[in-house]
């Protein structure tokens, strides 16, 4: 059985909106404030979290925005990206944009338990807050891989925004990324 897990980055408040800045959000773009050892540090995480994934689930969204940014890419940590299965969530969608995959348009919670069962590893969740809260609120999500940047937005589209019920997390990891970045690695506690 396949394990669910969530790996994004969030401000030190909880934000998730638009770190790159390309929404249009007005306090969008924190994560490029961070260079130099923290980027690093982070690439380093994310490319042994990559390697050591079976497949990632996005939304729609993520989908476009990673293949417009991965697909020219090449290197370890982008051939593992950009050739992994993918499985993306969408009403609209008929086939992902970056690489081989599914589209899950049915009944979500129904299509991502049958993929959880198939597939055998990690279930990489990059961004997607939406899906993200969907699968939280199914319990369908195993571990959450926090990337907390030192930032305080103060507004914004939150990672746990209209979770209905107290969500119990078991910490499993905490260490400094860089010089100034946090990692948070949590289970789901059952």
């Amino acid at each position: 059985m396949g394990k669910i897990v969530v790996s994004t980055n969030v401000s030190l408040d909880g934000v998730v909106q638009d770190p790159d800045g390309q929404e249009g959000f007005k306090l969008g773009g924190w994560f490029d404030q961070f260079t130099g050892e923290d980027r690093e540090a982070w690439a380093e995480i994310l490319t042994d979290e990559a390697l050591r994934a079976e497949a990632l689930m996005l939304g729609r969204r993520s989908d476009e925005w990673f293949a417009s940014r991965w697909l020219d890419r090449s290197g370890e940590w982008a051939d593992k990206l950009n050739n992994m299965p993918k499985y993306v969530v969408s009403s609209t969608l008929e086939q992902p944009r970056w690489g081989a995959g599914a589209v899950l348009s049915g009944d979500v919670v129904a299509e991502v338990a049958k993929v959880k069962r198939e597939v055998e590893g990690e279930i990489v969740v990059y961004a997607s807050y939406q899906l993200v809260r969907t699968l939280i609120e199914h319990g369908l999500v195993d571990e959450l891989r926090l990337f907390v940047f030192p930032v305080v937005l103060g507004n914004g589209q939150r990672l746990f925004d209209g979770i209905d019920d107290k969500l119990a997390l078991r910490l499993v990891d905490v260490r400094n990324i860089g010089v100034g970045l946090t990692f948070l690695n949590y289970e789901i506690a059952e």
